[in-house]
C-alpha cells in the first residue's frame, strides 16, 4: 500500500516488526556501545568488557542477544572467541545516528562575515 502522495510503498507488517526488534536491541546503551566498538574493529569479550566498562558476564549476554539477532558474528582464534559486526548496514545506521547526535551536541559554528 502506498503512502498518500509520497510515491513510496509502505513496508509489510513483518518487515516493520523485524526492524522494530532490531532497533529494540540497539535501544540498550550497553548493546549500542558494543556494536559501536565492534564497528571500529573485531574484539574478544574481555576487550569489549574493558572498552564498554561492563562486567564480563553482562557483555557476554549482550553479545549472545546480538548474535541471535544476526547483528554480530564470532569466530574462534585459538582459545578466544573474536566478535565482529555481521551487517555493514547496521554499522552505517549506528554511525549515522551517532554522527547526527554529535553534530547536534556541538556548539554552532559562527560564520565569519566578509570571508
Amino acid at each position: 500500500m502506498a503512502a498518500a502522495g509520497s510515491g513510496f510503498e509502505d513496508p509489510p507488517a513483518g518487515m516493520l516488526a523485524e526492524a522494530a526488534a532490531t532497533f529494540g536491541l540497539l535501544a540498550s546503551p550497553a548493546r549500542l556501545h558494543i556494536v559501536w566498538a565492534l564497528a571500529q574493529g573485531e574484539s574478544d569479550v574481555t576487550g569489549l568488557a574493558e572498552r564498554v566498562g561492563g562486567a564480563l558476564p553482562a557483555v557476554s549476554q549482550h553479545l549472545t542477544k546480538l548474535k541471535l539477532a544476526g547483528l554480530v558474528r564470532s569466530r574462534r582464534e585459538g582459545r578466544r572467541q573474536v566478535y565482529y559486526v555481521d551487517d555493514p548496514d547496521i554499522v552505517d545506521v549506528v554511525r549515522l545516528m551517532m554522527g547526527r547526535l554529535t553534530d547536534r551536541a556541538a556548539p554552532p559554528r559562527r560564520r565569519l562575515h566578509g570571508l
